[in-house]
């Protein structure tokens, strides 16, 4: 019999979610009950920046992109670290009625104006990059800079450049936005496979109310910004949910996570909990015997883990390391991040290796053919929910095929036990996990094919302890061509992020196919992804 498999985090006790309705009112609740509370921790000299100060920028912003000539339900690109100019830009441009589309400001510049371009923005917010970090690849679509600066006092003033017109004639997805929409986030791909996920206001509330009532957050909690806000990760666990419920987040000064500073970033912000990645969490762990400074730190409430999975001896470490629960949680784009949680130890039983129960959304694991799958029984893991996206922009195809009667079919295999909780198996889809970050083999493949000298591409999994897999590539380079390994990585580098650059590559005689001449990945895997 299956396990009827709903969220149960809202009945059991008396905390009640932040009432918000989506970006727009995020603060809200905040600046009407608690103005001059910390929202934001920034800069070297850890300067507090209130709610009140937070929303009186954010409106500034909105009233300087209503002055440029954007309307309601028009898009902007957002590229920015983890700053207080990203916040800004955001609320700011939520409060303008826009829709924002952030992304990584590490991607080369063919990949942030391709996307920006099928989107169809109208101009790119562009906030300052991250300490040390390479500036950001030039766009083709018109660049506003924005900048927040902010006195040793709290006194805060942003100013936006919005020199260069704003695309009048937009092409592109945004055709398909509706007013309803607040967010636009791109899922792992290339440039024409990468896909557009459109996020409502409603979207976003149920995914902040979700994640708030699962960890019971609230006016005395604070984190760290571990995670980039361009995912989401970042954009719902650790920012808005905090912002919501009236927490405070400390952005690291190089605007990027250091373990070198972050446990000083902890102290310096009271953090009562943080969530990260698990090549993040291995990495805390690992320097933990030189760095944790122990009873120094406040005492955590919890600390979280997700967007890839976390073995249990692992977990166990951390718990023991730093004297509090980890809870990990399962979540995709297109569920507006949180789909699943374990839960706090006191509303229900940590389970290591599972990523909990259902939080605000429905949940079945099905077979090939739609069934059911009874407790215990491996199958696709879908979910519904008032956090799930509508399906994709410009992709009817692909709606059609991962959106059924409000289903998003997630393409992940797992199982469900007796107790509603998750435990996922692999994937269906063969997408690369390096530490979080999703990469998609085809795309890779495609541009190394397009290295001269290069005949063909293969490109697998390689198991890694701290990154969970890395990227490995075989390659094959035609005859009479002298191209050796280092210019095909360093083709790749100027074309790729890093995260997808290839970590080993091998030069290969010849690659095996399939009866039916295509690659076959199961065996290159087996040739050369365990060497």
């Amino acid at each position: 019999m299956a396990v009827p498999a709903a969220a149960s985090v809202r009945d059991a006790n008396r905390y009640r979610p932040p009432a918000v309705t989506g970006l727009i009112d995020l603060l809200d609740g905040q600046v009407r009950e608690r103005p001059r509370a910390r929202a934001l921790v920034f800069t070297r000299d850890r300067v507090h920046l209130s709610y009140r100060a937070l929303a009186t920028l954010a409106e500034e912003v909105a009233a300087r992109l209503g002055g440029a000539g954007l309307h309601r339900g028009d898009a902007v690109g957002l590229i920015c670290a983890n700053t207080a100019e990203f916040v800004v830009a955001l609320l700011g441009a939520a409060r303008a009625g826009l829709v924002v589309a952030p992304l990584d400001p590490a991607l080369p510049g063919s990949q942030l104006s391709a996307r920006f371009e099928a989107l169809g923005v109208r101009a790119v917010l562009l906030g300052p990059p991250a300490a040390d970090a390479q500036p950001v690849a030039p766009v083709r679509v018109p660049t506003w800079a924005l900048r927040v600066d902010v006195s040793r006092a709290g006194t805060a003033a942003v100013a936006v450049e919005t020199g260069a017109r704003a695309v009048r004639h937009v092409r592109g997805a945004a055709q398909e936005l509706s007013p309803d929409d607040a967010l636009v986030l791109f899922t792992a791909g290339t440039t024409d496979r990468a896909k557009m996920v459109p996020l409502t206001h409603a979207n976003v509330a149920a995914s902040v109310r979700g994640i708030c009532a699962t960890y019971e957050l609230g006016p005395g909690d604070a984190t760290v910004a571990v995670m980039p806000f361009f995912h989401g990760h970042g954009l719902f666990a650790a920012l808005l949910a905090s912002l919501a419920s009236g927490g405070c987040v400390l952005l690291p000064e190089r605007g990027r996570f250091s373990a070198r500073t972050f446990w000083d970033d902890m102290r310096a912000a009271a953090a009562t909990w943080f969530t990260a990645v698990p090549t993040i969490h291995e990495i805390l762990l690992d320097r933990s015997e030189i760095e944790y400074p122990g009873p120094q730190v406040p005492p955590l409430k919890f600390v979280r883990s997700c967007s890839a999975p976390l073995n249990a001896a692992t977990q166990r470490a951390l718990e023991r390391t730093f004297g509090a629960p980890l809870l990990s949680a399962y979540g995709m784009t297109e569920s507006t991040h949180q789909a699943t949680s374990e839960p706090l130890p006191q509303r229900g039983s940590l389970k290591h290796g599972s990523v909990g129960r259902p939080t605000g959304v429905d949940l079945r694991v099905v077979d090939r053919n739609g069934r059911v799958c009874p407790v215990g029984i491996q199958g696709e893991v879908w979910v519904h929910g008032p956090a799930v996206a509508r399906g994709y922009l410009a992709h009817p195809a692909e709606t059609a095929h991962s959106f059924a009667d409000g289903w998003f079919r997630t393409g992940d295999l797992g199982s469900l036990d007796k107790d509603g909780y998750l435990s996922l198996t692999g994937r269906i889809k063969n997408l690369i996990n390096r530490g979080g970050e999703k990469i998609s083999p085809e795309y890779v493949e495609d541009i190394l094919a397009g290295c001269p000298g290069v005949s063909e591409a293969a490109v697998f999994a390689v198991p890694d302890a701290t990154y969970g897999q890395r990227v490995g590539a075989a390659v094959v380079v035609r005859e009479g061509e002298s191209i050796g390994s280092e210019e095909i990585l360093q083709y790749c580098r100027d074309r790729l992020a890093a995260f997808e650059v290839p970590d080993r590559l091998v030069l290969a005689a010849a690659l095996p196919h399939t009866a039916k001449g295509g690659l076959d990945r199961l065996a290159v895997e087996a040739r050369y992804g365990q060497q």
